[in-house]
């Protein structure tokens, strides 16, 4: 095991090292998180479709617990629990949406080097117009259930919770229950609960206050989690590792237009609709999945009614809850509903990323609404709800509470939304007459390959080098 540890503080340095400025040590919170037993005893998952390229490059690391989809080279990283999700990586011939002109000449694959992913969701679809065959992470820690989502990072420390989504970080330190979707970033720190989008049209930025935050999601002096939100998600673990302790289980029952993943955990009265996509580590129990909805991974729906076009982006939690037709939820988002206490969410409406509604009776947000940062009961809706038709009409600034909105609203609107219709078409939700397939009929038909690290000797708890390719 004595190589496995060297990697381990191999990775520490060279994280510091970009972090310098920052006087931030990882250490504290690598040592606290490890599990040298559980690194050593999880196998790791490769899967393989007829619709993904398969080329799986993997050198001197440890993947113990984690899967892997689509064209990944790993080399000196630890990937615990991790899922390094390339489903929607670029082929050869394809361009970057803002590069129309400039086709890639190799298919883009996920390049993970000098990197410690601790249960961590990393998914493709890059805009990085500096290496477009390449999504990069490189010398970057992420906490636990962090989403890297179509960014690149070097040089990086993503607290729990945290998410970074299409864009590119450099020696950034991005704090707990933090969402960051702000083009490119160099040398910045970003306080833990900020909620961040800015676009050449718009910004949006929200902070949660202190006393709320850590109620939900803070951190000890080790930098590990605790909180409302930690505990909810810890709970369920024990569901999730039965799934890999066997190898083979009894198929989900679900339309034939529909995928369950075989790690995704479904229980109680589940009802799943046509064009359905639920995919690994999604938790279900009890929920009721209209036509075209989706549970993105590390999602969980409990006690739940999705009527239809929903979209739950990874880490949402939805529980004791009714959400109308094609409204989105978004990434770790914590809708905490209570059997006297439901939430229920009118159609079309938008809940940011990193929203938490808590609340001690019942609430109701009409439809058509932006929603964000937290609501505990009715009284706090006015504060943290706007309807589109208000939004639509800002053309410069708008300060609601610790929500503060610049730009043109309808733009922001209409962005969110275009991204909403392409990730229900990505997702299969679209699917209609063997036209518009997406993840949840790509899906389908997956087998996957199981990886074992060496048992014994110095090279205990690392993989041997591997390389699938057709």
């Amino acid at each position: 095991m004595s190589e496995l540890k060297y990697l381990i503080d191999r990775i520490i340095s060279r994280v510091n090292v970009n972090l310098e400025e920052f006087d931030f040590d990882s250490d504290t919170f690598v040592k606290n998180s490890l599990e040298y037993d559980k690194m050593m005893k999880f196998y790791a998952f490769y899967g393989i479709t007829a619709h993904h390229p398969i080329y799986f490059n993997f050198k001197h690391s440890n993947i113990a617990g984690s899967y892997f989809l689509g064209k990944c080279s790993v080399g000196r990283s630890a990937i615990y629990k991790s899922d390094i999700r390339g489903d929607e990586l670029k082929r050869q011939g394809d361009t970057i949406p803002c590069a129309k002109n400039i086709p890639l000449v190799d298919d883009e694959q996920i390049k993970i080097r000098d990197s410690f992913l601790y249960k961590t969701l990393v998914h493709s679809n890059s805009h990085n117009l500096k290496s477009p065959e390449e999504f990069g992470i490189r010398s970057t820690i992420s906490a636990h259930y962090a989403n890297i989502h179509g960014s690149t990072l070097e040089g990086c420390f993503l607290g729990p919770f945290a998410t970074v989504d299409l864009m590119n970080l450099h020696s950034c330190i991005v704090g707990e229950f933090s969402y960051v979707q702000a083009s490119e970033l160099f040398h910045r720190k970003i306080d833990p609960g900020t909620v961040w989008v800015r676009n050449p049209s718009f910004e949006f930025k929200y902070k949660f206050k202190k006393e709320i935050l850590d109620n939900f999601v803070g951190v000890n002096a080790s930098y590990q989690p605790r909180g409302i939100i930690y505990d909810f998600v810890k709970e369920r673990e024990p569901d999730y590792e039965r799934l890999f302790d066997v190898v083979t289980i009894t198929p989900i029952d679900a339309p034939s237009s529909s995928v369950v993943n075989r790690y995704a955990v479904v229980q109680g009265k589940t009802c799943i609709g046509e064009n359905v996509l639920i995919s690994q580590r999604a938790f279900l129990e009890s929920a009721v999945m209209g036509d075209g909805s989706n549970a993105q991974e590390n999602t969980y729906i409990v006690n739940s009614t999705l009527e239809g076009m929903n979209v739950t982006a990874h880490g949402g939690k939805i529980i004791h809850a009714t959400i109308g037709r094609e409204t989105f939820v978004g990434f770790n988002s914590f809708l905490n509903g209570k059997p006297d206490a439901p939430i229920k969410i009118g159609q079309g409406c938008i809940v940011m990323p990193h929203t938490i509604i808590d609340p001690n009776a019942p609430v109701t947000i009409p439809g058509e609404h932006l929603v964000w940062g937290y609501i505990g009961s009715e009284e706090d809706i006015k504060n943290h709800t706007i309807s589109f038709d208000d939004l639509a009409d800002i053309r410069d600034s708008l300060a609601i509470g610790n929500m503060v909105f610049s730009g043109k609203g309808s733009v922001f609107i209409e962005a969110f939304r275009k991204r909403i219709h392409q990730i229900l078409l990505a997702n299969g939700a679209l699917f209609n007459n063997g036209e518009n397939r997406g993840h949840a009929q790509n899906g389908q038909k997956i087998s996957f390959n199981t990886l074992q690290p060496y048992g014994t000797g110095e090279r205990k708890g690392l993989y041997p080098s591997i390389r699938i390719k057709p």
